[in-house]
C-alpha cells in the first residue's frame, strides 16, 4: 500500500467520524484545496479520500460545486435496511438449501471470528480503544455474510444487497458511544449464531426469518448509535490532528 493511500484511509476515517456525529453537516461544501491544507499533504490524498467517502454515500461529487456532506437520513436509512432484510433473507434461504460442508465449516469459522471481536468489542471502554478495532467487526460481520451469499450464488441478489449495505458499511458509522449499547452488540452476535445453526439444520424458511430479523435489528444498532455519536459533538479538527 503506497504512503498516499494509507493518508486517504486516515483522512477519510476522520472526515467519516465528523460526518456522522454531525461536526459537518449536510450540505457542508468539502474543498480539496482547504482539506489539503488542513490535512498538510497534497490534493492526491484528498482526491481519494473524497472518492472513498463517495463510495460510502457520505459525500456526493456535484458539478460546478464541488463534493457535499449527503444527509443521512432515517427514513432513508430504513429504507436501505428494508430491502436489505428482504434480500439476505432470500440468500440466506437459499443458501440453506445449497450450502456445502466447506461452505458450512467456512460459516462457523466466520461466525466464532465475529463472536471473539464482539466480546473483545464490549471488553473495551467507549471511545479509542473500541474505535480501534471496530474496521475488524466490520470486515468480520460481512464476511459472515459473504460466505452465505456464496452459498446461494444468486449474483443479482448479493448486488443488490451489498449495494444497500454500503452507504453505511464504514467502520466510524458503526462506532459505539457508551456500554448502554452493549447488549444490542451482543443480541447481533447472538443472531449470527442462531442463523448459523438454521442453516445447519437446513432449515430455509427458518433461516430466511433469522436473516430478515437480524438486518431489521442491525438498523436499531445502527439507529441507536447515531443517536449517541449525535448527542456527543467533538472538534473534528482535533480528531485529525490526533492522527496526523
Amino acid at each position: 500500500m503506497s504512503l498516499d493511500s494509507t493518508k486517504a484511509d486516515d483522512i477519510a476515517l476522520v472526515i467519516e467520524e465528523a460526518i456522522v456525529s454531525g461536526e459537518l453537516a449536510p450540505g457542508t461544501v468539502l474543498r480539496q484545496e482547504q482539506l489539503s491544507e488542513q490535512f498538510n499533504v497534497s490534493r492526491t490524498p484528498i482526491r481519494e479520500a473524497l472518492r472513498r467517502l463517495a463510495a460510502l454515500g457520505l459525500v456526493s461529487f456535484v458539478p460546478n460545486r464541488g463534493v457535499r456532506v449527503r444527509t443521512l437520513a432515517r427514513d432513508e436509512l430504513h429504507e436501505a435496511f428494508l430491502v436489505r432484510a428482504e434480500l439476505e433473507g432470500l440468500a440466506t434461504e437459499v443458501a440453506a438449501e445449497k450450502i456445502t460442508p466447506d461452505g458450512l465449516a467456512e460459516l462457523d469459522a466466520c461466525e466464532r471470528r465475529f463472536a471473539e471481536i464482539s466480546q473483545d468489542l464490549r471488553s473495551r471502554e467507549p471511545g479509542e480503544e473500541r474505535r480501534s478495532i471496530m474496521g475488524d467487526w466490520v470486515r468480520a460481520n460481512h464476511a459472515f455474510h459473504d460466505v452465505i451469499f456464496r452459498a446461494a450464488d444468486l449474483p443479482l441478489v448479493e448486488q443488490l444487497a451489498k449495494s444497500a449495505r454500503r452507504s453505511f458499511s464504514g467502520p466510524a458509522v458503526w462506532a459505539p458511544g457508551d456500554h448502554s449499547i452493549d447488549e444490542l452488540y451482543a443480541k447481533n452476535a447472538e443472531q449470527h449464531r442462531a442463523i448459523k445453526q438454521a442453516l445447519f439444520a437446513g432449515s430455509a424458511a427458518g433461516a430466511r426469518a433469522l436473516a430478515r430479523e437480524h438486518v431489521l435489528s442491525s438498523f436499531h444498532l445502527l439507529e441507536t448509535i447515531l443517536e449517541q455519536v449525535g448527542a456527543q459533538p467533538r472538534d473534528w479538527a482535533k480528531g485529525r490532528a490526533a492522527r496526523r
